[in-house]
């Protein structure tokens, strides 16, 4: 599915640097989100929840995950248990997947120390290194 100008002016940025797949996934998701739950912050959490099934954030922007399914905890979750939960999200990190992998994503984002990290301390610096390329990415838009 390619997405019209206007669906396209929709996406979040992170986005509009993903793959067509990322963007009909998270296009698809949301309109039929919105259709239940109206145009709000509800339908977007539940779009971005079903293009983490699939993709991963890595710096800017999303790539295709290994392995399908949640990438973590409150991923996990599902209908209220999700909207209402305390669980921190990974914000688009895959903390399931392995060690290796994650080492990996940090080299490509230059993290330093990665070798050293435990697996959680790789989640959190990929997150802060994705925030960091998502800022800088729409910094150099405007």
């Amino acid at each position: 599915m390619v997405l019209n100008k206007t669906e396209k002016e929709r996406l979040p940025s992170t986005l509009k640097r993903s793959s067509e797949k990322a963007q009909s996934t998270y296009m698809h998701t949301l309109e039929s989100a919105e259709e239940v739950h109206g145009d709000g912050e509800a339908a977007h959490r539940i779009a971005f929840g079903s293009l983490k099934h699939s993709f991963e954030k890595v710096g800017d922007h999303w790539e295709a995950k290994e392995t399908k399914g949640p990438s973590d905890d409150q991923d996990a979750k599902r209908g209220r248990a999700a909207l209402h939960s305390k669980t921190a999200t990974a914000e688009g990190v895959d903390a399931y997947a392995s060690k290796a992998h994650l080492v990996d994503v940090a080299k490509r984002l230059e993290i330093k120390g990665r070798s050293k990290m435990t697996k959680a301390q790789l989640v959190d610096a990929i997150a802060k290194a994705n925030q960091s390329a998502s800022a800088r990415s729409l910094r150099n838009e405007e």
